[in-house]
């Protein structure tokens, strides 16, 4: 993979708003170059959640019960699958030390890989939620709400997982490391995740776990880059 390639104008010149979107476009190519690694955590989190139903049988009740927890949870799985490589091969190419040295704000760049980090994994995931949902017979309003609830929870599991990735930049045995340090930041996620669609299917309305996966975004939008990029000046020091 080669270092980071951004117009031909300076970053000076260019702007931050240009090199944040030099940094998404050169990531989401990157990935469409390997196809078969989307494809893989995508096969990953449609078996998981396929596996379910035929382990525990039939049973229209306890499938409705069980379905918002096993694909959140295996959301949560897939993602970290690739959380791993969110700075690992830019460490191995020299192109995570020409983001250091950039004159524009390393949290902005970061934010910016985040962002492809999330349209390659999380928006996936929940345009294929509402199929996996029928094998569990949620109704339309629950199916919805699972939707919704990966659309707002996905892009928490790529700012918060890129603090873990950036901590064990360069680490061996980085990917069980990352797990224990990002999991169990990531369990009001989960939580409310699936309690948004517990309430849709039980009629009693989501909106107040929608308002808080709402704010865990937008704190995690607020700080998560700046984490990041901190932990990144630690593990390169």
């Amino acid at each position: 993979m080669s270092a980071i390639a951004l117009p031909a104008a300076t970053v000076e010149e260019a702007g931050v708003g240009v090199a944040w979107r030099a940094i998404v476009v050169r990531d989401l190519r990157l990935s469409f170059r390997r196809p078969a690694d989307s494809g893989a955590l995508l096969c990953f989190f449609v078996l998981v959640v396929s596996l379910f139903p035929l382990a525990v049988g039939p049973e229209p009740q306890l499938l409705r019960r069980m379905a918002p927890g096993v694909v959140w949870v295996a959301a949560l799985l897939a993602s970290m699958l690739s959380l791993g490589r969110l700075f690992a091969d830019d460490h191995r190419d020299g192109t995570l030390e020409q983001l250091l040295l950039s004159p524009c704000p390393l949290a902005a760049l970061v934010a910016g890989k985040a962002l492809a980090h999330w349209l390659v994994s999380g928006l996936p995931l929940a345009i294929v939620s509402p199929l996996l949902a029928l094998q569990f017979g949620l109704g339309g309003d629950a199916t919805a709400a699972l939707a919704g609830s990966l659309l707002l929870g996905t892009p928490v599991l790529s700012l918060v997982g890129a603090i873990g990735a950036a901590l064990t930049v360069g680490v061996r045995s980085a990917g069980v490391l990352l797990s224990l340090l990002v999991l169990p930041l990531l369990v009001p996620v989960l939580v409310f995740g699936t309690a948004a669609v517990d309430a849709a299917d039980g009629g009693t309305g989501a909106a107040a776990h929608f308002s808080l996966l709402g704010a865990l975004l937008i704190l995690s939008l607020a700080g998560g880059p700046i984490a990041t990029a901190a932990a990144l000046r630690i593990a390169l020091e």
